[in-house]
């Protein structure tokens, strides 16, 4: 039961599947390029380039905010502790035997 939501995708598919629009993107950009003026592919060119750097813009702040509160950074080690210490502090999670011991008496 726990195997049936195991992923069997092999790496190359998803590899590919990401290198498809950029391999495309060139294709298209070799085909086209002859047929503008220099000035124009200029501009289109510095226009694609800063598309592209807002694209991959907010992986890199996610890389980094990674590294700076992730899991095996220092402030991310300590909020887990701390988030383990919390845990049974005010704890708002009442279930309903808890909710009828209480009613008796017994809690």
């Amino acid at each position: 039961m726990a195997d049936a939501h195991v992923d069997t995708t092999p790496v190359w598919v998803e590899s590919s599947a990401l290198a498809a629009p950029v391999i495309l993107g060139a294709a298209a950009g070799l085909l086209v390029g002859d047929l503008m003026h220099t000035g124009a592919r200029r501009g289109f060119g510095i226009g694609l380039g800063i598309l592209g750097f807002a694209a991959l813009l907010p992986f890199a702040v996610d890389g980094v905010t990674d590294l700076i509160t992730g899991p095996r950074s220092k402030f991310g080690v300590r909020r887990k502790i701390q988030k383990i210490r919390d845990i049974g502090i005010g704890s708002p999670f009442h279930d309903e035997v808890d909710e009828e011991l209480r009613e008796r008496g017994v809690i």
